[in-house]
């Protein structure tokens, strides 16, 4: 099956506090993909707009961010959720202070540097949830660009910073190493890292609130 995006652009009209969609006059067929792949940079580049090139390379990377592997330590609400169904984890557990769990139901209790196989317990380097601030679940794509760009909702981080987060983290690199049969992320992280870069040397833009991946 072929896959087509069509990209609109966000103007805001400070005028009347409106905020509307460009006409969508720019159809950019691009290459399909697998379900399990990525697109890589290169396919982005008949996309001759940087605005709509750079809103088009993170609706590619959203593919990754809204991924069960991301979305399970990225939740709404105090809890982590697990598995491709999203289940509540268990055994129950809660945020805790520094998103490290509570006292005696600490992350790492369980959760050791590495994936225990014979446990079926996964495992990364420092493993924690998201802060809630940086809550994806049941974000679009869109919402998910601006809290990344927002210094108040992303750790206080710089764009490069996110990009160096995204190519070097070793527990963002968990994603695509889940161990034990669980699906991995889309792509590579190096793929992913490469579009998030990709995303901010074209002007960081995010795609239109409807965009899905």
């Amino acid at each position: 099956m072929r896959h087509y995006f069509v990209l609109g652009i966000v103007l805001a009209l400070p005028a009347c506090g409106r905020t509307v969609e460009a006409p969508r006059s720019g159809h950019a067929e691009l290459p399909p993909v697998e379900a399990g792949g990525l697109r890589p940079v290169s396919d982005f580049e008949t996309i001759t707009d940087p605005t709509a090139r750079s809103a088009a390379m993170f609706l590619e990377a959203s593919r990754v961010l809204t991924h069960p592997r991301c979305l399970n330590c990225h939740p709404a609400g105090d809890t982590p959720l697990q598995g491709e169904s999203m289940m509540v984890h268990e055994p129950p557990v809660t945020r805790g202070v520094g998103n490290r769990g509570v006292v005696g139901m600490e992350c790492t209790s369980c959760h050791q540097d590495e994936n225990l196989e014979l446990a079926r317990v996964p495992g990364a380097p420092d493993w924690h949830l998201a802060p809630i601030q940086a809550a994806w679940v049941g974000r679009s794509p869109r919402q998910i660009c601006e809290q990344l760009k927002d210094p108040k909702l992303n750790g206080k981080r710089t764009l490069e910073a996110i990009v160096e987060h995204s190519e070097n983290d070793r527990l963002v690199a968990w994603g695509w190493q889940p161990g034990h049969g669980r699906e991995p992320a889309p792509g590579s992280q190096a793929a992913f890292a490469a579009l998030i870069r990709g995303w901010v040397e074209a002007g960081a833009a995010c795609p239109a609130e409807g965009s899905t991946p």
